[in-house]
């Protein structure tokens, strides 16, 4: 075994190790395999197994960690915690949290939140949690201290790194992007765990950052994003934007007068509009919905003002593009005699967009 575990810390592989591998690696078809224990769950769905790992993600402030105190405390008391119902095996009870970004201070309230939650005492230590403050050591020596941990330490049954871009250097590179996602998957696989990472989405867009966010995305079991409610941001709202069993209803929660996360009832999810590939995909209303925009208050306009208009009108229904495309939207609109060119310039006729015929 010891000669399998120097293989899977980067040993090369020759003849004689081969061999020893082949038992570990090779599958048979008359194998049998139990599906891994699920210790995650979301209204019934599965969010996360033993062996596989996952991620939340989301915007600087977005109240990712409070998300994951949750998760925590549930996997602590055994009782369902905002909607997370974890539920760790025999002999897979502890749990292993580490931090890389925050002061001991702030992780210290983190980790009195997760006891409060729970409803575990916050003067007592409880040693089926073990709290690790990274913040002052390098990439290298983050992963060196995890990679020892997780062979010193018995019965771990669930891994939390807040701040996985904190174990590499460059988000951007991809092998080191690849090498920590080989990482995780060794980890959660020979040591029989979950692994949960937390990972910032641009500020821009929904995207999570780096290459290495592509790379969690390609491999994680469930992402999760969580989000600040447009209209009210003391709401944040969490969904699986990934996940292999089936989506659960997204929920949100709101942080209560003793700063701790909770359940906001009844509440509305406002439906986001799916984005759209091509303009000769879209539906006859998602035209006329982007025309109507378009054309707001004007008769006519010239070729330039068209132009902005269409950019702006369609940007309104999900499908903002350049110059180039905008160019071709308005010759495809042109040739359908939905936009039509008369002396004053251009006008937008809705009548063939109302016959209830197919433009393509």
């Amino acid at each position: 075994m010891k000669s399998l575990i120097d293989m899977r810390n980067g040993a090369k592989i020759d003849g004689t190790n081969y061999k020893l591998l082949l038992k570990h690696i090779r599958l048979n078809v008359t194998d049998k395999y139990e599906f891994p224990p699920e210790i995650i769950k979301v209204n019934g769905t599965t969010v996360a197994t033993l062996g596989n790992f996952s991620a939340s993600t989301g915007k600087p402030k977005s109240k990712k960690t409070f998300n994951v105190s949750a998760l925590v405390a549930s996997a602590l008391s055994g009782k369902e915690v905002l909607k997370y119902k974890t539920i760790l095996p025999q002999g897979k009870e502890r749990i292993l949290y580490v931090d890389t970004e925050q002061s001991k201070c702030h992780c210290h309230k983190v980790m009195q939140r997760i006891m409060k939650l729970a409803g575990l005492p916050v003067d007592k230590e409880d040693d089926r949690i073990l709290f690790f403050v990274l913040r002052e050591y390098t990439p290298e020596q983050r992963r060196e201290i995890i990679s020892c941990a997780l062979q010193e330490e018995e019965n771990i049954g669930l891994v939390i790194i807040d701040g996985i871009r904190d174990l590499i250097h460059d988000i951007n590179s991809p092998g080191e992007s690849l090498n920590i996602i080989n990482e995780l998957m060794r980890w959660s696989s020979y040591y029989e765990m979950h692994i949960h990472t937390v990972l910032h989405q641009n500020k821009g867009d929904d995207n999570t950052r780096g290459h290495i966010g592509t790379e969690l995305n390609n491999k994680a079991e469930t992402i999760l994003q969580v989000s600040k409610n447009a209209e009210n941001p003391n709401i944040s709202e969490v969904r699986a934007v990934h996940i292999r069993d089936k989506e659960f209803q997204p929920f949100a929660f709101e942080i209560n007068e003793d700063a701790l996360p909770q359940l906001v009832n009844n509440y509305k999810f406002t439906k986001t509009k799916e984005k759209i590939s091509s303009y000769a995909d879209m539906s006859n209303e998602q035209h006329l919905e982007a025309l109507e925009c378009a054309f707001k208050d004007k008769q006519s306009m010239g070729y330039q003002e068209l132009l902005d208009s269409l950019k702006t009108g369609y940007a309104s229904i999900g499908y903002a593009r350049g110059r180039n495309t905008i160019v071709k939207l308005c010759k495809f609109l042109s040739n359908i005699n939905v936009l039509i060119k008369e002396e004053q310039g251009y006008i937008f006729d809705k009548e063939p967009l109302c016959s209830g015929s197919s433009l393509v």
